[in-house]
C-alpha cells in the first residue's frame, strides 16, 4: 500500500478518512458492507499508475470516518451530502469525476447519478444494479415475503440485536463468514447458526484473500464497530419514503455493470431478468454495456482485481 496518502477531511459536519494516490481524473470508489477504503486497494494502485487519481473514502460509520449515533443519520440524502462535499474538498478544479461502486457503495453511486448528474462523467457499477422502486411494497416487507424473517437485510433492522450476536461470534469470524460467502444465495442469519453453520465451523479463505488482509479488516470494525454500517439498512424504509418524489425516474449517465454468476445479489427473483430482458437498459438508457463473470462471488474487485481494473480503464478512458 505504499505511496497511498490518508487525510481526515471535514465534510456535511463529519470526519471522513480518505485514502488516496495518483494525479489527474478523479476516480471515487465507493465501498460496501462489511468493507473500508481498503477493499479498493487493488483498484488505486493500478488505476493510480495508468493516469489517474484515486480517492476511496470510508464512508460514513465505516473504518477511520465519524459514527454519527442515530439511526436516522445513514439516509442515502446523508450518505450522498458526505459524497458531494467531498468532491467539492478533493476535486474543486475538476467538473466531474469518475464513480465506481459496490454493493452499498453501489446502490449510493446510483442515486449520486440521479441527484447530481452533473457531478458524474461516467459510472461502473458492481454487484447491485439500479432498481427503480415500486410504490406498491415496503422493501423490508418485499425482503420478508421473499426469504422470511432471518434474511439479513430483515435480521439487521432491530438496532442492537444483531450486533450482540455477531459480538457472541466475535469480529474475526464476522468479517471472515462474509467476505467469504459464495453462496448463489440468500445470507440468512438464523439466531443461534449465523450463516446457517456453527460458529466453530472452519472457514477456508481463497487464494485473492489472505489473513493479514483479513486482520485489516478486522482491527477497524474492533474499533468501530458494526453499527455504522448496519444502520445503511435500517434506513432502507425510510430511504424508500423519502424517494417517492423520483419514482420513475431514469439514470442519465454513461454506466457499465459488471456482476458475478456467483453473487447472491445476481440471483435475488426476477433480478436476472430485470437485468437482461430490457427493464435495466429502460431504467438507464445510457446503459453501455452488462458483463457477468463466470465463477465470480460478490466481492469481484478482490476475486478478480485485475479483470476490473482492467474494465475500469477501458470504460473511462473512452469517456475521458
Amino acid at each position: 500500500m505504499e505511496g497511498i496518502e490518508h487525510k481526515i477531511v471535514k465534510v456535511n459536519g463529519i470526519n471522513m478518512h480518505v485514502a488516496e494516490k495518483g494525479k489527474g481524473p478523479v476516480i471515487l470508489f465507493l465501498h460496501g458492507f462489511p468493507e473500508l477504503w481498503y477493499s479498493w486497494r487493488h483498484q488505486i494502485i493500478a488505476l493510480s499508475s495508468l493516469g489517474y487519481r484515486a480517492v476511496a473514502p470510508d464512508l460514513r460509520g465505516f473504518g477511520d470516518t465519524d459514527a454519527p449515533h442515530p439511526v436516522t443519520s445513514y439516509t442515502c440524502f446523508h450518505i450522498l451530502g458526505d459524497l458531494v462535499e467531498l468532491l467539492d474538498v478533493v476535486a474543486p478544479d475538476q467538473e466531474k469525476v469518475f464513480v465506481v461502486g459496490h454493493d452499498l457503495g453501489a446502490y449510493m453511486a446510483w442515486y449520486l447519478c440521479l441527484f447530481r448528474p452533473e457531478k458524474v462523467k461516467a459510472l461502473l457499477n458492481l454487484s447491485v444494479p439500479f432498481l427503480p422502486f415500486t410504490r406498491q411494497v415496503r422493501p423490508i416487507d418485499g425482503w420478508r415475503a421473499f426469504y422470511g424473517n432471518d434474511y439479513y437485510i430483515c435480521r439487521f433492522q432491530e438496532p442492537g440485536e444483531i450486533e450482540a450476536e455477531f459480538a457472541e461470534i466475535g469480529t474475526h469470524r464476522v468479517v471472515k463468514e462474509f467476505l467469504t460467502y459464495r453462496v448463489p444465495g440468500p445470507i440468512m442469519l438464523t439466531k443461534g447458526k449465523l450463516f446457517e453453520h456453527s460458529a466453530d465451523t472452519p472457514i477456508t479463505l481463497p487464494s485473492w484473500l489472505s489473513e493479514e488482509e483479513v486482520n485489516y479488516y478486522v482491527t477497524k470494525f474492533d474499533k468501530k464497530g458494526f453499527t455504522g454500517g448496519i444502520n445503511y439498512y435500517r434506513n432502507v424504509d425510510r430511504n424508500w419514503e423519502l424517494l417517492a418524489p423520483w419514482s420513475g425516474c431514469e439514470i442519465k449517465t454513461p454506466v457499465k455493470f459488471i456482476v458475478g454468476d456467483r453473487d447472491l445479489v445476481y440471483h435475488i427473483p426476477g433480478l436476472k431478468e430485470f437485468i437482461h430482458n430490457g427493464g435495466f437498459k429502460k431504467a438507464v438508457p445510457l446503459l453501455q454495456e452488462v458483463v457477468v463473470m463466470e465463477g465470480v462471488g460478490h466481492f469481484i474487485n478482490m476475486e478478480k482485481a485485475d479483470e476490473i481494473n482492467n474494465h475500469i480503464y477501458d470504460f473511462f478512458r473512452q469517456l475521458e
